[in-house]
């Protein structure tokens, strides 16, 4: 009986054991490709990288340009001439200033008199 049971094992394995070992191969490729540490969640991962590499780039590059206005606030009399003069509405002494009303939006429409 222990023969016979040999026998049909190996019979079995010599019958079935290319199939079982290409199952085998395409689950794994399968795996590599589709599972969680796969190609195509590597490659997710690599793009959401970039972008958020791109978003910290353009943050630094803003928080020079604040860094620089700051700078320029605290030392530079002609900036702060500039933003008295445009968004506070000051003046030399001698100086009119006149201000005039603004466009309407290009989408409404413009009353006729």
């Amino acid at each position: 009986m222990k023969i016979n049971w040999e026998e049909q094992s190996r019979k079995l394995l010599h019958q079935y054991g290319r199939h079982l070992l290409v199952i085998f191969v395409v689950f794994l490729l399968v795996h590599d490709v589709f599972g969680t540490h796969g190609f195509l969640a590597m490659h997710r991962k690599r793009q959401e990288i970039q972008k958020v590499n791109a978003e910290l780039e353009r943050l630094n590059k803003e928080n020079t340009a604040l860094q620089q206005d700051i700078t320029d606030l605290k030392t530079d009399p002609q900036t702060i001439r500039k933003i008295a003069r445009e968004e506070l509405g000051l003046a030399k002494p001698g100086e009119v200033i006149i201000k005039l009303p603004a466009p309407p939006p290009p989408d409404s429409p413009v009353a006729k008199p």
